[in-house]
């Protein structure tokens, strides 16, 4: 069976793409994920300044494979992007998606002007992180006005690079927001990121755990939210869908694909290394063959014709 797929014109080997922020902080680590199976990788999101982030500590472990965290988008600026986008590219030809974020309107389009120099396959904006909400006020991912400006202005920056945007599950009607973003220009859709914020109390000491108290969930337990709203987006757009939130297995992999996205992003089950790409791979072929499914494509948006 055929597991190679194209995504805007971009030629993968298979849906699977590493999420933005695991295991993509430097251009090795990316390159070590694309090696073990990765159809695409995700840098962590790229700021056009250094960054500092949250202070220690910034994740918990639930368990489960479930994760509390609020990093805050750490990142060292551009001239960080452009050291570890050349080191991948000397290790790997497998396509680099390159996440933006910003503070606001005008830094979007700066750093989008400054990322596409760098010529990544796919620009991913970032406007729906929880956890810096708390530095620059609610995400634009929770504005159909704000979401739909930030696409417009980076649109102007990259030329034909392909432009996808990074969704909120946190908000009134998520296929509004998709439907925004769509009018506005972007290529294609990203959903879910993290759940929340949500919040761990220490009991024996009553103070949260996390430095900055509240954080981003993901994990499994956030998978039933991501199938909602990638189904919700699949039928409220055109624009294609890359599925993320919460995928641990092939099966968890074809659920999104039938719910309707195109890619699948892997995230907090990353972290224990990457071997995951080439088993959660291996499991989409064996279920493709078991149904006589030629090719991985044929999933897509299986679930809307039921």
């Amino acid at each position: 069976m055929q597991l190679a797929t194209k995504f805007l014109g971009i030629k993968l080997e298979n849906p699977l793409v590493l999420a933005s922020g695991i295991l993509g902080t430097t251009g090795a680590s990316l390159a070590s994920v694309a090696k073990s199976g990765a159809g695409a990788v995700t840098s962590k999101s790229v700021w056009l300044q250094r960054h500092p982030g949250h202070r220690n500590p910034t994740v918990l472990n639930l368990g489960g494979g479930n994760l509390i965290n609020a990093v805050g988008l750490p990142h060292g600026g551009i001239e960080e992007a452009r050291i570890e986008f050349a080191n991948f590219r000397k290790l790997s030809q497998k396509p680099l998606f390159a996440s933006i974020a910003a503070s606001n309107l005008k830094e979007f389009g700066e750093t989008a002007a400054a990322v596409a120099e760098l010529k990544p396959d796919l620009i991913e904006l970032n406007i729906s992180c929880p956890n810096v909400a708390s530095e620059f006020g609610q995400p634009f991912a929770c504005s159909v006005n704000d979401a739909a400006a930030a696409v417009k202005i980076v649109k102007k920056q990259i030329g034909k690079i392909p432009l996808a945007v990074k969704l909120s599950p946190n908000v009134a009607s998520i296929a509004e927001i998709a439907r925004s973003v769509e009018a506005a220009g972007a290529d294609a859709i990203t959903a879910i990121n993290t759940v929340g914020p949500g919040m761990v109390i220490d009991i024996e000491t009553a103070a949260p755990i996390l430095a900055n108290k509240f954080g981003g969930l993901s994990g499994p337990a956030i998978r039933p939210l991501a199938v909602k709203a990638i189904f919700e987006i699949f039928q409220a757009v055109k624009i294609p869908i890359i599925g993320v939130g919460g995928v641990a297995s092939g099966r968890d992999a074809i659920e999104f694909l039938e719910a309707g996205a195109t890619l699948v992003g892997i995230g907090s089950a990353a972290k224990d290394g990457p071997e995951i790409f080439a088993e959660i791979t291996r499991e989409i072929a064996k279920f493709c063959e078991r149904k006589k499914i030629k090719k991985v494509a044929d999933l897509i948006g299986l679930a809307h014709r039921i």
